[in-house]
């Protein structure tokens, strides 16, 4: 199975701290680099974590809200003096064009590389990205402006051909895609030997959701559903769920609520309030309702599974 994993680069909120970085991951699947969000610092941290520039060809903005893309000018700068020819990919809200082809235009006028923006609708769930391995989704939030999370998720693959029954029927190479595909083999002696028997199941897909800024809404455990990793913002403690509320925050029982009604995999908490030094609270309260919780942290890698 290749490697699926999530990448934490920053996991604080607004406030700059000296405990967290704003808001920023990379998503690795089967070789291919995605980031979501790029705070400040994005960039420096992509440099303390050994994760290659060059790789990282797609970038997802949840909100135009500066901890979640203050960052991205920068980054797309030092692309550029690091000689970057391929074009860079940017989703995010309509609003950001206009604010990021000016600053294009002040700070990176010789730029040997294409920015290239698209439109993402964050009031609708569709698919925004897809290749042939995987499809990338929006998911709508209810946030204080625009905003929507990001689902990605493998496409299923082929079965696995046994080699022990393709060595043991002699099956020639140019024949493995079709058993892949389902076609049975006929024998020498007109014997026909199922697909089903020359190949094991194929994996299961895997899925990874990011829920960046949103305060609780009991929907949105349905465009998050069965998935296997669900990062899920918990600005606050539930002392402050009134304050979550007003600010279109969540708190981390809520994170867990939608966790549990969403039957997800495991739970990765993000996006702490600069009023705690320790997130271990926000960690208890969520594990009474949702236990396979985990905190995000800087160099943190998850693997999706």
């Amino acid at each position: 199975m290749q490697a699926f994993n999530v990448h934490v680069l920053g996991c604080g909120s607004a406030k700059p701290t000296t405990l967290h970085y704003p808001s920023s991951q990379v998503v690795e699947i089967r070789g291919k680099l995605f980031m979501v969000d790029c705070g400040e610092g994005t960039q420096t941290q992509l440099s303390r974590m050994r994760i290659s520039f060059s790789n990282l060809n797609h970038v997802f903005i949840s909100h135009l809200h500066g901890d979640h893309c203050f960052g991205l000018i920068g980054m797309i700068s030092s692309f550029g003096i690091l000689g970057r020819v391929h074009p860079l990919h940017i989703y995010a809200d309509r609003l950001l064009e206009p604010v990021l082809k000016a600053q294009l235009e002040l700070f990176c006028t010789n730029l040997e590389y294409d920015v290239v923006f698209h439109a993402v609708d964050t009031s609708k769930c569709q698919v925004i990205y897809q290749d042939r391995s995987l499809t990338v989704t929006s998911i709508p939030l209810e946030h204080r402006v625009p905003c929507c999370g990001f689902l990605f998720r493998e496409k299923p693959t082929l079965p696995h051909i046994r080699r022990d029954m393709i060595d043991f029927y002699k099956i020639p190479f140019s024949q493995i895609n079709n058993i892949k595909m389902g076609q049975s083999w006929i024998t020498d002696d007109g014997v026909e030997v199922p697909a089903s028997r020359l190949t094991l199941p194929a994996d299961a897909p895997r899925s990874y959701a990011y829920c960046s800024d949103t305060r609780y809404f009991p929907q949105l455990a349905e465009y998050v559903r069965d998935v296997n990793l669900l990062y899920h913002e918990s600005t606050y403690a539930e002392d402050k769920v009134e304050g979550a509320a007003k600010y279109y925050h969540s708190t981390a029982m809520q994170a867990a609520t939608i966790a549990r009604n969403a039957n997800v995999g495991q739970l990765m908490l993000g996006h702490y309030s600069a009023r705690y030094n320790n997130e271990e609270l926000l960690l208890e309260e969520a594990r009474t309702i949702f236990k396979n919780t985990i905190l995000a942290n800087e160099k943190l890698v998850v693997s999706v599974k």
